[in-house]
């Protein structure tokens, strides 16, 4: 199965973790990353176009400036990527070099991907580079990066670049073989699995946390980057980094690692970016006849539906839609801004004019700016 799923990938990302660009000391490991970009010449002399999203930039900055631990503050970790961004680059290009690669810098925050018209841009980037035979190396911009417009871990940036660049693959290099049925550092009587048909519910509770000195990802950031890259209809393999020739191995489809493949039917593009790109400004709660609209009939969100309005959010804002369960089932483009929308509590959405003054539409959502979760 793998082998057939693999003969339509022509563009793959791939995720490189700290811990596997890292040795013991913390410091970039050169040979690994020689490796890794030999594998990489592989792959582009086979016709497939390469995307890396790398960590190791603060490790690398953490090293050269003799922190013993991982950064705390914001000030030290953006000190620390800014001197170890130079350093990651510069092995890159001296590993990619023989080979007769290059790569590319770019540097994304949140924001850049939140922006409708940036995103674009960031995939039109991308799709110049690949048409130059250039390898772009992604990175989160930690030198300027604050909390507010954080994508959090490399993990979910790597799912997010997956829909940016249109990427058929998400393959992710982590420091173990794959997902577990236990954590395999502190259960030795652990089993690999080997394909997982979908991300379930018990599959994201089966994942546990970081214990990573380098990084920020644990295994439960690795299976959501997977889920996310699912929802765009893209199969996500995992596997050890650590190995020679792993690369290779997995993209000709061997039973390597970890398979996980989408479940059910992918969002649309447009939808995708909506649900996992944009940061929710707000939260509207709906009751239980609104919800079964959207759910179940494909409907847009009428201010009649709705019960409560909290946060303060703008006109096209992404908006959080829970029930009167308290559980989020839905995400969407707010036509009203939080102001308004209090306004409109249970109001008919022809007496939206009477009530404002004005009148934006019918709908406080459209149900072709809404996602079901």
């Amino acid at each position: 199965m793998r082998k057939e799923l693999l003969k339509t990938v022509k563009r793959v990302v791939i995720k490189i973790g700290s811990r596997v660009l890292t040795d013991s000391a913390g410091a970039l490991d050169m040979a690994v990353i020689g490796r890794i970009c030999g594998e990489i010449a592989i792959l582009h002399q086979k016709g497939l176009q390469v995307i890396v999203v790398s960590s190791g930039a603060i490790a690398a900055g953490r090293s050269e400036l003799g922190l013993t631990d991982k950064p705390r503050t914001i000030p030290h970790k953006q000190a620390a990527a800014a001197v170890g961004q130079t350093r990651l680059m510069l092995a890159y290009e001296k590993s990619l070099a023989p080979n007769n690669l290059k790569a590319a810098q770019v540097l994304l925050t949140s924001e850049d991907l939140s922006s409708r018209q940036r995103f674009l841009n960031a995939r039109a980037t991308l799709n110049a580079l690949l048409s130059f035979g250039i390898i772009p190396i992604i990175n989160e911009n930690d030198t300027v990066v604050v909390e507010e417009i954080k994508f959090g871990d490399n993990d979910n940036l790597s799912a997010l670049v997956t829909n940016v660049a249109e990427a058929d693959l998400l393959l992710i290099l982590t420091d173990i073989e794959g997902f577990y049925s236990a954590d395999p550092h502190t259960h030795p009587d652990a089993v690999l699995i080997p394909l997982i048909n979908g991300v379930t519910r018990e599959v994201e509770r089966a994942a546990g946390g970081s214990g990573s000195t380098v990084g920020t990802g644990g295994m439960a950031t690795k299976v959501a980057a997977a889920k996310k890259a699912g929802k765009n209809g893209v199969s996500t393999i995992m596997v050890s980094g650590k190995l020679n020739g792993i690369i290779v191995s997995a993209l000709q489809g061997e039973d390597v690692g970890t398979l996980f493949l989408p479940s059910g039917i992918g969002l649309n593009r447009r939808k995708h970016w909506i649900a996992y790109t944009l940061k929710p400004s707000g939260r509207i709660t709906v009751d239980d006849g609104a919800r079964n609209a959207l759910l179940k009939k494909g409907k847009s969100l009428l201010p009649s539906g709705v019960v409560k309005v909290e946060g303060r959010f703008e006109r096209g804002a992404c908006i959080r839609l829970y029930g009167l369960d308290g559980v989020e089932f839905a995400r969407g483009l707010s036509d009203y801004s939080s102001a308004e929308s209090v306004r409109l509590i249970g109001c008919n959405s022809t007496e939206i004019e009477s009530i404002l003054g004005y009148h934006y539409g019918d709908v406080l959502i459209h149900r072709d700016n809404l996602v079901l979760l």
